[in-house]
């Protein structure tokens, strides 16, 4: 016997959210006025005195807003498509398309990182050391502004009303906007990069050790491609509906299994948005409870949005054999 949590009473849409402003979206935005600007201020002074390190430095800046871009534009056709009802479960799986398609693009650009370094271990160049020094230390004071205005790139989900009726889904704020922590993790990786690079065009000036500006470069792009290994398997995980952490799924068995002699037989839980879950539960038992009440026992606060729950009656010596 099987019984959808998400027939009257419980009758409720799949927008779970997706169709309001996140905080991050905003923050992005900002962010993405002042990579452009600084982007453009770099290109112009590298142009008009002649600079390459300024003009690289520019376009390197670039390459992260149209980064940042894709995060953006995942929020806004989050936001336009909430209610399309092609979507099964919303919009929420955008945010773990972007974020991927951002953790690739790091990995190209470490990649780039380690091309180009490789190069000038075996073909040295020129460096200006104050004029680069220059362009290092201003590009980390803007990329740490920019970190700032993120926040870490976490973002807590508690303030949303997902779901069915009027009851308040609180979320466990340790769950990550995958976008959002994709726009941290491009700033943080530029920044990263001006810290080792002042680091090795101080050892080369002072110390003379111009080797340092290479190695340094293949010490980030190993930091990047570690950093955006964590973020390709986290957003993976959400589009390709790997099961939920285990300790989400035994608090929902453990739930179900806390009233009457239910006992959960096949249990999936999986991710349809930030913070948010569906799960469907197939339970025995020999006096099945109403559905509602069991729809009831999940606790609110794991952010489940729909659930979907099928009964099996047997005997309690069955049961107990089980």
């Amino acid at each position: 016997m099987m019984h959808n949590l998400d027939i009257p009473p419980f009758c409720h849409d799949h927008i779970f959210g997706q169709d309001e402003r996140r905080p991050g979206e905003t923050r992005t935005l900002v962010v993405i006025a002042i990579t452009a600007v600084m982007m453009i201020l770099e290109i112009a002074a590298g142009l008009f005195f002649g600079s390459m390190a300024l003009l690289a430095d520019g376009l390197h800046m670039g390459s992260h807003a149209s980064a940042l871009t894709i995060s953006a534009f995942a929020y806004y056709y989050t936001r336009r498509h909430a209610q399309d009802a092609r979507f099964n479960f919303g919009t929420g799986k955008v945010n773990s398309l972007a974020a991927f398609a951002s953790a690739v693009m790091l990995v190209l650009f470490a990649l780039v990182m380690v091309w180009e370094s490789v190069q000038r271990f075996f073909s040295p160049v020129p460096i200006g050391f104050n004029q680069a020094l220059v362009v290092a230390i201003l590009g980390l004071v803007v990329n740490g502004i920019c970190l700032v205005i993120l926040g870490g790139g976490e973002h807590s989900h508690g303030e949303h009303e997902h779901g069915h009726g009027d009851e308040h889904h609180d979320h466990d704020p340790k769950h990550k906007d995958h976008n959002l922590w994709s726009a941290y993790l491009h700033v943080a990786a530029d920044a990263m990069t001006s810290v080792l690079a002042i680091v090795a065009l101080l050892g080369g000036k002072y110390l003379g050790q111009n080797w340092l500006d290479p190695f340094m470069g293949i010490v980030g792009a190993a930091l990047v491609v570690n950093w955006s290994w964590s973020l390709l398997r986290s957003s993976a995980a959400v589009l390709l509906d790997m099961q939920a952490p285990e300790e989400i799924r035994e608090e929902v068995r453990k739930a179900i299994e806390s009233e009457g002699d239910s006992r959960v037989c096949d249990l999936h839980v999986w991710a349809v948005g930030p913070g948010i879950y569906a799960t469907g539960i197939v339970l025995v038992s020999s006096r099945p409870l109403d559905t509602e009440h069991y729809y009831k026992l999940l606790p609110k606060r794991l952010g489940i949005v729909h659930a979907t729950v099928e009964t099996r009656q047997c005997s309690s010596a069955a049961l107990n054999a089980c």
